[in-house]
């Protein structure tokens, strides 16, 4: 058998199943691989190895019986660390909490342990959330598994870097303008954002109450599935699960016209015009779509001043005027929105309210949106980063919709498509991006061979 830590979710659970593979091996691997990888990753603040090993072993009883509690039952996971987990550190990245243990599971990490999940420990991200390189001078600087010395992006930076590096099945991260979404693109790996308020966010230091999202990471859409249906077991009644699709035949994709506005390059670029190509091979009706209230660069700046602004409100409270224990540059952002004045902020909020009113327009008249999932791969750290990472990404977190990353093309760095539904439609785009995933697998296989041949003598 393979490494077990190379297994993903559907391959350890048929295992399991099959008696030729337990939970406790599974989880030794995956502490192995952390143990001889993540010096150099620095994907983990905190590795619970102890506490793994215990459920490992329950897990293993449980399916020695007959009574696995679910898909998830001894699936190694781990989560960003801005989520509560009981009795392990909560830092937000950030020197301010090093020291804040929680008492209590956040319901996310809750849902987990009740589907049966080992928890692994957890992950580096961007200090506060607030940025996408995860270069993080405290915790670490984060590397990109598939390149040396570059960003597996952010916030969630760790979260991606894990499950590309193999070191976890699968991973939480929590996305407020694109940072699950980000660092699924430039690791190579499946991200998912749900519908605002479809997944609890209790027990998440937030960045903006406004706009924040927990979802997970994974190495298929497949395993992404598993997830977030597990996640998405409380979904609240206001949100119906839509009838799916069988095939991408008549299923209308909107192209929204703006994406003409933002500076993608030429891999990003080529790599989207083919997803394009395969999905009208495949049936379905690519339409343009009109969103006249987004201008992608000013509403990125609108949605990261709305950020500033409540995380300058939450930090505040709990740090006092002077921020003790954050880095200058958090702590700068932090006091920006004071001083870009109320005015401001307020425009702000309308720009979200506006972008999200045409997107729930364009709904009406499509079965999902489609754009890249970041303007660029994966760059070098220490290098600028460009201003415009979110510039994609941001319009679900505005639109409240949820939102799939896909991994479309990896030559030599991978780049992301990214797929829209309507506010409530998760499981149907879940279904939907399995579809997509499917048929944009030869352009990932050509862009393998390319590379392969690349590296030949």
């Amino acid at each position: 058998m393979a490494d077990p830590s190379e297994l993903g979710i559907a391959s350890l659970t048929a295992a399991f199943t099959k008696g030729s593979l337990d939970p406790v091996a599974a989880t030794e691997s995956c502490l192995a691989r952390i143990a001889a990888q993540d010096a150099h990753l620095r994907s983990f603040i905190t590795v619970a190895a102890e506490g793994a090993r215990r459920e490992a072993e329950r897990s293993r009883r449980r399916w020695a019986a007959g009574t696995p509690l679910g898909p998830l039952d001894g699936v190694p996971l781990a989560v960003k660390d801005n989520i509560d987990a009981a009795g392990l550190p909560c830092t937000a990245g950030t020197a301010a909490f090093a020291t804040h243990m929680p008492a209590a599971d956040a319901p996310v990490v809750a849902c987990l342990r009740r589907a049966g999940a080992v928890l692994l420990g957890k992950l580096n991200m961007h200090e506060g959330a607030l940025g996408a390189t995860t270069d993080n001078a405290v915790y670490g600087r984060c590397m990109n598994p598939l390149k040396p010395g570059y960003t597996p992006g952010g916030s969630s930076g760790g979260s991606a870097a894990a499950v590309a590096a193999r070191l976890c099945a699968a991973a939480l991260g929590t996305d407020t303008m694109g940072s699950v979404r980000v660092p699924a693109a430039y690791c190579g790996v499946y991200g998912f954002k749900p519908t605002n308020g479809a997944i609890a966010t209790d027990g998440v230091v937030p960045l903006s109450t406004t706009l924040d999202c927990v979802g997970p990471l994974a190495r298929s859409a497949a395993d992404l599935a598993v997830v977030a249906r597990a996640l998405l077991v409380d979904m609240p009644r206001t949100f119906i699960a839509m009838p799916t699709h069988d095939t991408l035949a008549g299923v209308r994709v909107g192209v929204p016209r703006q994406l003409e506005e933002i500076d993608l390059c030429v891999a990003v670029r080529a790599g989207f015009a083919g997803v394009l190509d395969r999905l009208r091979a495949a049936g379905a009706i690519v339409v343009p779509v009109d969103l006249p209230a987004w201008q992608p660069g000013p509403a990125r700046r609108a949605g990261l001043l709305v950020c500033e602004a409540e995380a300058a409100d939450y930090y505040g409270a709990r740090l006092g005027s002077g921020l003790a224990g954050v880095s200058d540059t958090f702590a700068s952002m932090l006091r920006y929105a004071e001083r870009a004045g109320l005015s401001r902020v307020v425009a702000a909020y309308q720009t979200i309210e506006q972008v999200r009113a045409a997107c729930l327009r364009a709904f009406a008249a499509v079965d999902a949106l489609i754009l890249p999932t970041t303007p660029q791969p994966s760059f070098p750290h220490g290098a600028a980063a460009p201003a415009n990472q979110a510039d994609c990404t941001a319009l679900a977190n505005f639109a409240r919709a949820p939102a799939v990353s896909l991994p479309i093309a990896a030559d030599p760095l991978p780049v992301g498509v990214q797929l829209m539904a309507a506010p409530g439609d998760d499981l149907r785009l879940l279904a939907l991006a399995s579809l997509v995933d499917r048929a944009v697998e030869p352009l990932r296989a050509a862009a393998a061979t390319r590379s392969e041949a690349d590296a030949s003598p």
